[in-house]
């Protein structure tokens, strides 16, 4: 492995991991979940750019488990276990799911943001996983950038300039 540091970019409905020093980013985060799961002792990190909250859902024959939140989060503990992470260790940050939208039919459909967060948390809560740390909601789309040597999320929103969780 190179000493020069790299960032990763991380697609819609698309996920990866690395290891230190090494940074993983994703843009394009509106109603998206952008879910980070790491482990400090191994300094790896791995992120889903989630854009719906459940497979079952999906009617597609070959359908991208990376776009779901049910399937893509199992999929990424898998991948950094086999990279030597320990089920116990990991840990995550969550950002996104705002509501991009304002929809005055009342439809629970058209709710993505809000159904994607809730999904995360499910699945991360089914594979005991805690969160420690979410930037979540609201109505502006967000750029996030993971750091598995420091453990921050830089989070870049629209018109809110850039925080660290």
């Amino acid at each position: 492995m190179s000493k020069y540091q790299q960032i990763i970019k991380v697609g819609i409905a698309d996920l990866n991991i690395v290891k230190a020093p090494d940074k993983i980013r994703t843009s394009g985060l509106g109603s998206c979940v952008g879910v980070v799961i790491y482990d400090e002792k191994m300094k790896l990190g791995g992120l889903a750019h989630i854009m719906l909250p459940d497979s079952q859902q999906a009617k597609l024959v070959n359908k991208n488990n990376y776009k779901y939140a049910d399937t893509a989060i199992k999929i990424l503990v898998e991948k950094m276990v086999l990279q030597g992470a320990m089920p116990y260790r990991l840990r995550a940050k969550i950002a996104g799911g705002a509501q991009m939208f304002k929809f005055n039919n009342g439809n629970d459909m058209m709710r993505i943001g809000p159904r994607n967060i809730e999904a995360v948390k499910q699945t991360l809560a089914k594979y005991r996983i805690p969160i420690i740390a979410a930037d979540v909601g609201g109505s502006s789309g967000r750029t996030i950038e993971f750091d598995p040597e420091t453990k921050q999320l830089k989070i870049r929103t629209v018109n809110k300039g850039e925080t660290f969780i």
